[in-house]
C-alpha cells in the first residue's frame, strides 16, 4: 500500500510516499526543508513533489501518516491539518504517531537514549527510549536541565534529536548523528501494524503539552473610561 507520510512538528518540514508491504516498509520518494517559519508555504508543495518523484497521484494512496507532535502550536497543526483534510478528501485513513518516536526508535542501540527537539522558550520536548527502541518515559516538555537528570536515573548513554545539538552542553551526553529530525519511515513503521490491518484511522490529537502563546479574551473591556 502507498502511504503518505507528513511531519511539521519540527523545523524540519517533511512529505514522503512510503511502500507498505506485508514484510516491509520501504520509501519511495522523501522531500525535507528545514525552515522554522514556513511551514505552511512548505508542506503542501512538498506533498505534489513527493507525489511526482514517486510518479503517483492522490487517488493512489491508501493512507496517511502524521506526527503528532510535540511541537511548537503553529507548525505542528500544519501537518496535522493536511493530513486530515486529505484523509477525508480522499476518503482515506490517517494514523498518527508521536514524533519523538521517529527520532528515539531509530537510534536505539542496546542502551536507553534520550531524544530531544527544540521547544523555543529555552525548553525541549523530550523522552527516553530503551535499547529496543521502546519509550521508557514521555513526550514531556522541560529545561534541558530537567531531562538531563531524568535521564541519568534512567543510565541513559547517548542523546539524539536537534534539541540534543542545542543543548548538548546541559544535557551532558555524547551525541548521535542521526536521526536528527523525525525519520519519516520510522512514522510510517510506527503505524505499519494499523495499516496493514486496516483499522480505522485516528483524529489527530496534536501533542502540544503545554498552551498556545496566543489565547482568546476571556472578558470584554470597556471602550469607554
Amino acid at each position: 500500500m502507498l502511504v503518505l507520510v507528513v511531519d511539521s512538528s519540527t523545523p524540519a518540514v517533511t512529505a514522503a510516499l512510503v511502500e507498505v508491504s506485508a514484510d516491509a516498509v520501504a520509501t519511495r520518494a522523501h522531500r525535507r526543508t528545514v525552515d522554522a517559519r514556513a511551514h505552511g508555504e512548505l508542506l503542501a508543495p512538498q506533498v505534489d513533489a513527493a507525489l511526482a518523484d514517486a510518479d503517483a497521484r492522490p487517488a493512489d494512496l491508501g493512507a496517511i501518516v502524521a506526527g503528532l507532535g510535540p511541537g511548537p502550536f503553529t507548525g505542528l497543526r500544519v501537518g496535522l491539518v493536511t493530513a486530515a483534510a486529505m484523509g477525508q478528501v480522499l476518503g482515506i485513513p490517517t494514523y498518527g504517531v508521536c514524533s519523538l518516536d521517529a527520532v528515539g526508535r531509530p537510534a536505539a542501540a542496546g542502551e536507553p537514549v534520550l531524544a530531544a527537539t527544540d521547544a523555543r522558550r529555552r525548553e525541549i520536548y523530550w523522552a527516553v527510549y530503551d535499547g529496543a527502541g521502546q519509550r521508557l518515559v514521555g513526550p514531556e516538555v522541560s529545561a534541558p536541565s530537567v531531562a538531563a537528570e531524568r535521564a541519568r536515573g534512567l543510565a541513559v548513554t547517548a542523546a539524539v534529536g536537534d534539541g540534543a545539538y542545542r543543548y548538548a552542553d546541559v544535557l551532558g551526553l555524547p551525541v548521535r548523528a542521526e536521526p536528527r529530525w523525525p525519520d519519516a519511515t520510522a512514522l510510517a513503521a510506527l503505524a505499519a501494524e494499523r495499516i496493514r490491518a486496516n483499522a480505522p484511522g485516528d483524529p489527530l490529537t496534536p501533542l502540544y503539552l503545554r498552551r498556545p502563546d496566543a489565547v482568546a479574551a476571556t472578558a470584554r473591556k470597556p471602550v469607554l473610561p
